[in-house]
């Protein structure tokens, strides 16, 4: 389901990962190398969804020409709140939010089965409480390297984060 790569523990950036969008194609995540990314698990059916979609659709508009890009992984893990295709993901996430940002395959963000780009951006950054992923809209931000800077719960707002960003897309790489 989603992601596909080799183990995530010989990788040493976020670059070197291959996942799929939400029509099945394969995209190689080398192609945002020197881009800053906000690596998000998300939901539609959340009641976090109305206002981290906002917020991140705001923060991509905002800091996109300037080299950042969130990239958006539907997940089925909490609840059940992503009952549908990883399509109809993408379309929810591009209509009712207007999302111009990538909306990739839904995957599994924990667990044996868990999308090796997640497995990578947990062993990272894990939280104070393991590297387990509690919740819809956890949040990874990660440098121009492919490098993970930053791992932001739930309940932090995308733009209270625009510090970080900020910070991060003034690094040199």
């Amino acid at each position: 389901m989603g992601a596909s790569s080799s183990s995530s523990v010989s990788e040493k950036s976020i670059h070197q990962f291959t996942v799929k969008d939400s029509s099945g194609k394969e995209v190689d995540l080398s192609v945002y190398q020197g881009k800053v990314l906000l690596v998000v698990n998300v939901a539609s059916k959340c009641g976090f969804t109305e206002s981290n979609y906002t917020q991140l659709t705001e923060l991509y508009r905002k800091y996109k020409d300037q080299g950042f890009v969130v990239l958006a992984f539907p997940c089925n893990q909490f609840l059940s709140q992503e009952p549908g295709t990883s399509e109809e993901a993408h379309q929810f996430a591009c209509t009712r939010f207007k999302a111009e940002y990538p909306v990739f395959q839904k995957v599994r963000v924990n667990g044996q089965n868990a999308a090796p780009v997640y497995k990578f951006l947990k062993s990272k950054k894990p939280s104070f409480l393991g590297s387990r992923i509690k919740w819809n809209f956890t949040k990874f931000l990660v440098g121009k390297d492919g490098q993970v800077i930053d791992r932001y719960g739930t309940t932090v707002s995308p733009l209270s984060i625009q510090k970080d960003i900020e910070k991060a897309l003034a690094q040199e790489l």
